[in-house]
């Protein structure tokens, strides 16, 4: 069998620190945007919170001993704001810098190559209390905290990643405020998408200036077609594009907001927000990018949206459990976008993965088989699109274990590994077995 897949892929899984370490309010830890979100009625499934999450703070050898068994070269994890730096400002706090630099040491002992995110949503709730992302003094604030952790941590960390998807905490998060804070005003979202791409230009010169490991970008990007060719619905798709895609890759890679959605968006008065020499600032050069992808959309125009004029039609294929469209292709496709338009930069999937039931047998194991298809099938669309000319270097499956899935709590599980909520007990699924086979074969496996 042979392999598309180059030597010295990494063959990785990921992690968000409110998703998995639980500790809330030990070791020195300070509220979060999402610990008073969950905290909320009404706004996590079941009222769950990642008070306990996988309890990763306390397990976290136990974890680290099952990712090297699996046979994980690489793992993405992030590092927690309101841990390191509970007020958003200042010194860190020593016992959290201890903490990930424990963490940081056992997996470079174990030969497993740390990808760290400095900002995985978990915003320090004093700056909330500030005006939050939507404020210009929020993004100087991140750019400190990525300095300070870059000296703290540098020495110990091979690749680093600013920001995690920041449409999702621009939008989700200020505009239809599905996620924390919860607020839905899109003048504030627009903001806060400009200052979230602001502290990922301001974190990544820190970073590069005190530490030595390498630094990318963790980018969600959707595969968005238009359900006609019909003007109007052509028109709609690339609005689509505009809103979620190009509004974060054109000021990475092109130094420029594109002009479509300067113009779409001009009556909300939010790119006043952009100062001069903000776009270089942003478009810092980079080692590498990490794509995160998980949808296609197919959308037709939609006059009654107020947002982006479309809707999206519902899933032509298989879905997942969260209802999302199995569509293998669309990850070449985004893949292949990215190359060909946008950058020659080594890619890395930073987060590729899918929710199912997971049922449990009488015997404890989990036959996920449903996960297996749907990895094998995204896998060998990156591979194909490796052999297209795509420089991708690395696949990080999203995630190493079930944890708490943001606004639905504990009802989606993505992991490779089961966790039993109540007795903590982790549990390998067939997945991760089969994930230790397509490991130790570099992909050929996949053939």
């Amino acid at each position: 069998m042979t392999s598309p897949f180059p030597d010295g892929f990494l063959w990785g899984a990921s992690t968000a620190a409110y998703q998995i370490e639980g500790a809330a309010a030990e070791g020195g830890r300070g509220p979060s945007i999402w610990d008073t979100f969950a905290a909320t009625p009404g706004k996590v499934k079941n009222g769950d919170t990642g008070a306990v999450a996988c309890d990763h703070y306390h397990r976290w050898r136990e974890d680290f001993a099952i990712a090297a068994d699996i046979g994980l070269n690489a793992y993405r994890l992030s590092v927690s704001w309101s841990r390191l730096q509970p007020a958003g400002r200042g010194d860190l706090n020593p016992a959290a810098v201890a903490f990930y630099r424990e963490q940081l040491a056992d997996l470079r002992a174990k030969g497993i190559r740390s990808a760290v995110t400095l900002y995985h949503w978990d915003l320090p709730q004093p700056l909330e209390d500030e005006g939050g992302w939507p404020e210009r003094a929020v993004a100087e604030c991140f750019g400190d905290y990525a300095r300070r952790t870059a000296q703290a941590l540098g020495d110990l960390v091979d690749e680093w990643i600013p920001i995690n998807e920041a449409w999702c905490a621009a939008f989700l998060g200020y505009h239809s405020g599905v996620h924390a804070p919860g607020r839905q005003d899109r003048t504030a979202a627009l903001r806060a998408a400009h200052h979230l791409n602001v502290a990922h230009g301001l974190a990544a010169a820190a970073v590069r200036e005190h530490a030595p490991g390498r630094v990318g970008s963790a980018v969600i990007l959707t595969d968005i077609e238009a359900a006609s060719d019909r003007p109007e619905d052509v028109a709609a798709a690339r609005l689509a594009d505009g809103g979620g895609n190009r509004l974060f890759l054109d000021p990475l890679f092109r130094g420029a907001y594109p002009e479509d959605m300067l113009a779409h968006f001009a009556p909300t008065g939010a790119f006043a927000a952009v100062r001069p020499g903000d776009m270089e600032l942003i478009a810092q050069p980079l080692d590498f990018v990490g794509v995160n992808h998980y949808h296609r959309f197919v959308v037709e125009a939609d006059p009654g949206d107020d947002h982006l004029g479309n809707r999206a039609l519902p899933p032509q294929h298989a879905v997942t459990g969260f209802g999302w469209e199995i569509h293998p292709e669309s990850l070449r496709r985004v893949l292949t976008r990215l190359s060909a338009e946008y950058t020659g930069l080594p890619v890395y999937i930073t987060e590729s993965g899918a929710s199912f039931e997971d049922a449990v047998a009488a015997d404890g194991s989990v036959d996920d088989a449903d996960r297996v298809d749907y990895l094998e099938g995204y896998m060998r669309a990156a591979g194909r699109a490796i052999e297209d000319g795509v420089d991708l270097r690395g696949y990080f499956v999203w995630s190493l274990l079930d944890n708490f899935e943001w606004a639905e709590g504990y009802s989606k599980r993505f992991g490779l590994v089961r966790v039993d909520y109540e007795t903590q007990r982790r549990t390998l699924k067939r997945s991760a077995h089969w994930y230790r086979e397509v490991i130790a074969s570099n992909g050929a496996a996949l053939a």
